[in-house]
């Protein structure tokens, strides 16, 4: 990697020369070239996590709509892509793609595949949506424990196809981790362990489902972040309900309605009946409700769901689009969203690239040849001198406080590495119509200020480290002043 060279552009050179390298390997140059297409494509993002942590629930939470899980697709990689038109196709092993008959619903769509689950290993559902217009969100199989020599399948397969990932969890148990540390292996695992966000993603069970289970579930999330074991295989660590976000995103006038005469009842009174599910649904309550209208506010609410939101009725989200808006920053989908946006989105060249690099060290580790060791140490230097990562662990260690800077320093610094967004304006925190002499007097000030705090012998080493990193991000962005960016 040369000095002033991309991420991307290195990781593009370092492909070429691979296929340089692997020219009378056809298979080899084939998913090489693949990996170029990559570069080019959307960012493609994984919701893996073991049974029942709520993949499905999450990545329809994420979308708005209910998608996910097609039916009949257990163990089976699903694709969604953005498409002008809903559309599905089933990728049979060594037969011709299958079009899958595609059911529009008013919440989202529902694809069949019956009698082919047992054949198909892919599907890509297409579905024209605002949230796939920027990436691919891939709904993984269930992760299992560790097979021989202590490889997870699936994991392996999540972290080759998947330029980031999603890991669900119910509560970062040291099954779960173990998970995530079974990928960390060669330089590249190591180096740049930047492409996890650790969601405990079924929230509103923490604490026995109590009204406060979500308030107790983000402070979990925190000890989590503080953890460095955690940190050496996530950059964030984001508590969210899947289910009381999609509940939210897809609440109708009818549903309030519903919500808002159960809140009408006495607190003490409601609770009784919300026990259990039988209860709910086959009790007497003191409001005429029939059986089918509380079974289908049960299956989009849950208990806990229809709980939390007669409390916000009466707390004064007296309308379908408050109600709405507070479900949805409670159940922590906002805080994922842009968690996802931040490390992921904004980040989706540095995170290609890791891809590329990942792929090259992997088939140099399979398919050694004569010469592989240049491209392991091109691997390697580009490592030593790929800035962005070491930005997005700075990220890490900001948000678990681990460096020790005071609030208002770890803040100025998140925004100068692009902690709220990559462009100029974003990291000099100025308006965006701002000159480029006003940006380049931002830009210098806080290189001098940086810098002083990195050179300093009195404080602590990681400060020191962390404050190099701030000067390095500001020495690009004045480059990229001078070379006439905004």
């Amino acid at each position: 990697m040369t000095v002033g060279q991309r991420l991307d552009e290195a990781a593009w050179g370092l492909l070429h020369q691979a296929i340089d390298l692997y020219q009378h390997n056809g298979r080899a140059v084939g998913h090489l070239r693949q990996q170029v297409a990559r570069l080019e494509q959307p960012l493609r993002i994984a919701v893996a996590g073991p049974w029942r942590s709520g993949k499905s629930t999450v990545l329809n939470a994420l979308m708005g709509e209910e998608v996910a899980p097609v039916e009949g697709a257990d163990g089976i990689v699903t694709w969604y892509e953005d498409g002008a038109s809903p559309r599905a196709t089933a990728y049979p092993a060594g037969q011709p793609p299958q079009e899958l008959t595609v059911v529009k619903s008013a919440t989202g769509m529902r694809v069949d595949l019956g009698w082919r689950a047992g054949e198909v290993r892919d599907i890509v559902v297409r579905w024209p949506t605002r949230a796939l217009r920027q990436v691919t969100l891939i709904d993984t199989p269930a992760l299992s424990g560790a097979g021989e020599q202590g490889r997870v399948p699936v994991m392996d397969r999540v972290l080759r196809d998947s330029d980031a990932v999603l890991f669900l969890t119910r509560d970062g148990r040291d099954s779960d981790l173990r998970l995530l540390e079974s990928g960390r292996d060669g330089a590249v695992g190591q180096a740049a362990p930047v492409n996890v966000i650790m969601v405990l993603s079924r929230a509103d069970e923490v604490g026995g489902g109590r009204i406060d289970g979500l308030l107790t579930a983000r402070q979990l999330a925190r000890r989590h972040q503080r953890d460095p074991r955690v940190g050496a295989v996530a950059v964030n660590v984001v508590a969210c309900s899947g289910s009381v976000g999609l509940a939210g995103r897809l609440l109708s006038e009818s549903d309030f309605a519903v919500l808002a005469t159960l809140a009408g009842v006495p607190r003490a009174e409601l609770e009784t009946h919300l026990l259990s599910a039988d209860r709910f649904v086959r009790g007497e309550l003191p409001v005429r409700l029939d059986a089918e209208v509380r079974a289908a506010l049960l299956a989009r609410f849950g208990l806990f769901g229809i709980r939390l939101a007669a409390t916000l009725v009466r707390s004064g989200f007296d309308s379908r689009v408050k109600l709405s808006a507070e479900l949805i920053r409670r159940s922590g989908l906002t805080e994922l969203r842009e968690s996802v946006s931040r490390c992921f989105v904004d980040r989706r060249e540095t995170l290609k690239a890791r891809s590329a690099l990942a792929a090259v060290e992997a088939l140099v580790r399979v398919e050694p040849v004569r010469g592989a060791d240049d491209l392991v140490g091109a691997i390697e230097q580009i490592l030593a001198g790929a800035h962005e990562f070491r930005e997005l662990r700075l990220l890490a260690a900001l948000r678990n406080s681990r460096l020790g800077f005071d609030a208002e320093l770890a803040a100025e610094a998140r925004r100068l590495i692009g902690g709220d967004g990559v462009g100029l304006a974003a990291r000099l925190g100025v308006e965006h119509e701002a000159d480029v002499r006003r940006l380049w007097e931002v830009a210098a000030d806080a290189q001098w200020r940086w810098r002083d705090r990195a050179q300093d012998p009195g404080l602590p080493l990681a400060q020191r480290r962390g404050a190099e990193v701030v000067v390095r991000s500001c020495e690009g962005m004045l480059a990229e002043l001078a070379a006439g960016g905004r």
